[in-house]
């Protein structure tokens, strides 16, 4: 298992800084460049990995390290901070010691604290030089710590999982080389939403480790087994490739259906670190507009921050932790940068106003598209800002372009983390079609739908979009109000919007 040890300091590590961790693994260890200069390798004399450390961040964002490494994660003081990632080598022996000593001496340098505190090294200016490397496969990429011909496996040690760069980097990998990506965690371990999000889909899983040897899906709680011939026909061809897979009924020792009770433990009550559960609304939406270099992204998304919050977000990146300090004009040029390839990004709310929303800006031929999914925390007898909803979609159609939105609510976490246990499913509380889907569909048969109470017109009827309130009717009622609306989309209604969660 990898250890990951994270530098959290007020001044920049600059080159020299740098140089005088990696001498920690002594005269021997040699250090390489990998990721177009984004990672130090330390190695030994032979080639085998140690440790590696990630260029470092500035962070802006106020709270993001307290949100992704809890309390100890805040250091002393006002202003960014800088965010180095070090990461023990997998199977190396004392690896940790070499991790917690290089993230130390950037420390003592350059003021700040080491994450965890255990991994701090009072000691520091001693070199490890009895980091004994296993002699296992050494993969190419600093987050993957076991790679087969279609399975990428990382092992994270760390409570809360974020999508970090390296993570982000080791995703892309895996799907350019046709390779599922699974991510090992400890039992109590969590993730973010982008993660969530990112793992959606098999064969990328979320394996937890049971505490008896044993591992199961942390978003379904089904039980897993590392074997050969993970999607059922590699060994018909002689690929016999480990991975994580599901365990058949058969298969199990208690004669279940494989659902681990771990899984399904705690689904009502405080959480077992005593998290008490809260609520969470959840929007997904997306929007369209002209193609036009005047163009500013990201009007929808902080249009819908400011009504649920009564704030704008306060930062955004392509990873987390979201580094930048929030700003529409930036986040454009950096998309527009990179057209006309997509660009998916990660924005975060206050400290105070717990939220987090996934953005994809993409090229199409009708425009510019952006995908927003964007989840707000409240304490469970908070009342949900719902009332002016009819009033955000208007805006949101008749301002923003908005093609289609669903609102949904959820009993879950508060700070929006994802437990590796059964949650209650989102429910529907309301769709939103806009004017360029009403006047394909026809207002006539949009405005009649088979729902209880009558849809909200939003904006003049020459551009009308319209606001459907789901009532009691849950994920049924919105079955049926898509099957009216676009019957060549109702079967795919509830795998692309529910909301995450086991």
């Amino acid at each position: 298992m990898t250890t990951d040890v994270i530098a959290l300091t007020r001044r920049m590590p600059d080159v020299w800084s740098l140089a005088a961790g990696m001498m920690a693994g002594g005269p021997e260890a040699h250090v390489s460049s990998h990721a177009d200069g984004a990672v130090l390798r330390l190695a030994d004399a032979e080639g085998r990995p140690l440790a590696s450390v990630e260029a470092p961040v500035l962070v802006h964002t106020p709270g993001e390290a307290a949100r992704l490494l809890g309390p100890s994660g805040a250091v002393p003081g006002a202003g960014p901070l800088w965010w180095t990632e070090v990461r023990a080598a997998t199977g190396a022996r004392g690896g940790d010691r070499l991790a917690g000593v290089i993230a130390s001496r950037l420390v003592a340098q350059l003021g700040g604290a080491v994450w965890p505190r255990s991994a701090a090294v009072d000691a520091y200016g001693e070199t490890v030089t009895d980091v004994v490397p296993t002699a296992g496969q050494a993969t190419e990429h600093p987050a993957v710590d076991v790679l087969t011909g279609k399975a990428a496996v990382v092992v994270q040690d760390r409570p809360v999982i974020c999508l970090t760069a390296w993570l982000s980097d080791a995703f892309r990998a895996a799907a350019s080389g046709e390779r599922a990506l699974q991510i090992v965690t400890p039992p109590g371990a969590r993730l973010t939403l982008p993660v969530r999000t990112a793992l959606t889909g098999i064969p990328n899983r979320w394996v937890v480790q049971d505490g008896e040897g044993g591992y199961y899906d942390g978003l379904s709680g089904s039980e897993l087994r590392w074997q050969p011939g993970a999607d059922g026909h590699f060994a018909a061809t002689g690929n016999l490739v480990p991975a994580f897979v599901r365990g058949t009924p058969a298969e199990q020792a208690d004669g279940t259906d494989g659902t681990r009770a771990a899984a399904t433990a705690g689904a009502e009550g405080a959480e077992d670190d005593g998290y008490t559960p809260g609520r969470q609304l959840v929007l997904s939406l997306r929007v369209r507009h002209a193609a036009d270099r005047d163009l500013v992204l990201g009007g929808a998304l902080e249009d819908v921050w400011q009504h649920v919050t009564g704030a704008p977000p306060a930062g955004w990146g392509t990873a987390e932790p979201a580094a930048l300090r929030w700003s529409r004009h930036e986040l454009t040029d950096f998309a527009r940068e990179r057209a006309p390839e997509p660009t998916w990004l990660v924005v975060v709310g206050h400290p105070d106003r717990p939220g987090i929303a996934t953005l994809r800006v993409s090229r199409t031929g009708e425009g510019v598209e952006e995908d927003v999914t964007a989840a707000f925390g409240f304490p469970y007898d908070a009342d949900l800002p719902i009332g002016g909803l009819p009033e955000l979609s208007a805006r949101l159609v008749t301002r923003h372009g908005l093609v289609t939105s669903l609102v949904q609510q959820r009993v879950a976490r508060t700070d929006l983390s994802v437990p590796a246990r059964f949650e209650v499913p989102a429910q529907p509380l309301a769709f939103v079609l806009g004017s360029a889907e009403v006047r394909e569909i026809g207002i006539t048969h949009a405005r009649r739908p088979p729902l209880p109470e009558a849809p909200r017109q939003l904006g003049p009827m020459a551009a009308a979009g319209f606001h459907y309130p789901l009532g009691e009717g849950g994920w049924e009622a919105l079955e049926g109000l898509i099957g009216y609306l676009r019957p060549d989309r109702a079967n795919r209604t509830r795998g692309t919007h529910q909301a995450g969660g086991a």
